[in-house]
């Protein structure tokens, strides 16, 4: 089975994280995808797969005669999705031989545009899968896991010498809990990747250090008329706080290695009002910089309008994995050479994001990224090629068998 066939088959299972739920995982409905990718991890004859409590899936193929010295390598992928365009199933949309220009969505009205994603030439004569222009696709990071799923299956077909190989499939990636459970001592990898997101080739060891701002705003709420020296109005204190922000650092403005403000929610009234952000930059001295601004402004709208007017809840999510990485450049080196191996030319890139790697290899665990083939994830936008992800099978199996010396 190809892959794109196996994502197709996953992306109509609702897997959408919710970053406001305190359970764990935040959506029951990621146990229903755990469950199919444990009974297939079975069929492919990882007789130990397992989905636990807190729905992180684990499997583990053992070593070829030949290669038990080899190092153990694992691979990572998550099962949910933005909550963003997925409320209803998705109906993914297969393009043969798609000509490269632009492309109506179903009868959604949105249109892939190559003006807006100027790679869409370079994707001419391939299948190209896509939304109904209703819901996002989950390749991010459905793709991901169906990859690793037919490597599994090649080596076996192909009988490909192998070290040990660990599998491990997380929930609530795109809240930032990813790796909150996972258990990595269990797992048994000496080294592993995270398949997710990014065209073909793209293999990043940096990113972003990560934390959530949210803002909590108290107004005083009184009648216009008799507001003089007494009216707090909260919304309007939130506008202010947003126009404190550098207004050349959000996502928009910035690019590489720069860093961002990000506001992502704003609701509120003339009583309440709230600001949610998240908060990037790869280097740290600047990330602490960005966090002090925030605690600054607090200040200062505590000092203006009275103390207790506005709350900052800061949380840190993850930080740039560069420095456990740097020490294990050959999970980078190989995966470059896996890369030219098949066809593909390698970009060694930063993420402006993160993945559940940079939170395992703070946690012992040296986890870069691999991406997958997609394009212009967390939206309806989103799409991906099934020969990008025959590609990045190629890639897979590539770096298997140079940790197996082969």
């Amino acid at each position: 089975m190809r892959a794109y066939e196996r994502l197709l088959r996953y992306v109509v299972v609702p897997t959408a994280s919710d970053e406001d739920s305190d359970s764990v995982p935040t959506t029951k409905e990621q146990f229903q995808l755990a469950g199919i990718l444990v009974e297939e991890l079975k069929q492919l004859g990882l007789t130990d797969a397992r989905v636990d409590e807190k729905c992180y899936v684990y499997a583990s193929l053992p070593a070829t005669e030949g290669c038990e010295n080899s190092p153990a390598i694992g691979w990572v992928a998550h099962m949910d999705t933005v909550s963003d365009f997925a409320d209803h199933v998705v109906k993914p949309v297969v393009h043969e031989n798609y000509d490269g220009g632009n492309l109506p969505l179903g009868s959604s009205g949105r249109i892939l545009d190559a003006k807006v994603f100027p790679h869409l030439p370079q994707l001419k004569g391939r299948t190209l899968i896509t939304t109904d222009g209703t819901t996002i696709l989950g390749s991010d990071d459905k793709s991901g896991i169906a990859e690793i799923m037919t490597m599994l299956e090649e080596i076996q077909k192909q009988n490909i010498p192998h070290g040990k190989l660990c599998i491990g499939f997380t929930p609530d990636e795109e809240v930032g809990a990813g790796a909150d459970h996972f258990q990595v001592e269990s797992f048994g990898a000496e080294y592993a990747y995270t398949v997710d997101g990014g065209a073909e080739g793209e293999i990043e060891y940096e990113n972003f250090n990560a934390a959530s701002a949210k803002i909590d705003v108290q107004g005083v709420n009184v009648h216009p008329g008799s507001a003089k020296d007494v009216m707090v109005n909260a919304a309007g204190v939130a506008c202010e706080i947003q126009s404190l922000l550098p207004e050349a650092e959000t996502p928009e403005h910035t690019d590489d290695y720069e860093g961002f403000y990000h506001l992502m929610k704003m609701t509120g009234d003339v009583a309440s009002a709230h600001l949610n952000y998240i908060v990037r930059d790869h280097d740290m001295d600047k990330f602490l910089e960005k966090k002090q601004l925030l605690t600054s402004i607090t200040e200062q709208m505590n000092k203006k309008y009275g103390e207790g007017t506005v709350t900052l809840t800061l949380k840190d999510q993850y930080y740039n994995m560069e420095e456990k990485i740097r020490p294990c450049f050959h999970l980078i080196e190989n995966a470059k050479k896996a890369a030219e191996a098949v066809g593909i030319q390698p970009r060694i890139q930063p993420i402006r994001g993160g993945t559940d790697g940079s939170r395992l290899s703070f946690m012992g665990l040296p986890c870069p990224n691999l991406g997958t083939g997609g394009y212009a994830f967390h939206g309806p936008f989103e799409h991906v090629t099934a020969e990008g992800m025959d590609l990045v099978v190629d890639m897979l199996l590539e770096i298997v068998k140079i940790y197996s010396g082969e």
